[in-house]
């Protein structure tokens, strides 16, 4: 059974930073692509970022640079690093698994975590 336990969500001030993790077996993190997804209130569930660790190709949404998604081999997650948030990063992230299926949309991944708050103040 696929397991993906996010954490390190919470409350930050604008302009902060705020470190995800994504706790996976070596297997997911060898064999699949991890991707991250966002989800405000009333929203539809939005791409943020994956890896695909065997080859380390990335990819990201437009963010500007803010977001960094990376694996930690130390800790077996994929980590995502948030800098300098804004209150419309609000929303409950989720990391996800898959293997096929687009990179960017819901599609691409068979395996998802529970989520983990992350509320930005102005």
């Amino acid at each position: 059974q696929v397991q993906l336990v996010e954490s390190g969500g919470g409350l930050v001030q604008a302009g902060g930073s705020l470190t995800l993790s994504c706790a996976a077996s070596e297997n997911i993190l060898n064999n699949y692509r991890v991707g991250w997804f966002r989800q405000a209130p009333g929203k539809e569930r939005q791409f943020v970022a994956s890896i695909r660790v065997s080859s380390d190709s990335r990819d990201y949404r437009d963010w500007g640079g803010r977001f960094t998604i990376a694996r930690d081999n130390a800790k077996n997650t994929v980590d995502l690093q948030m800098d300098s948030l804004k209150p419309e990063d609000t929303a409950v992230y989720y990391c996800a698994a898959g293997n096929s299926g687009p990179i960017r949309t819901i599609d691409g991944y068979q395996y998802w975590g529970q989520g983990t708050q992350v509320t930005v103040s102005s």
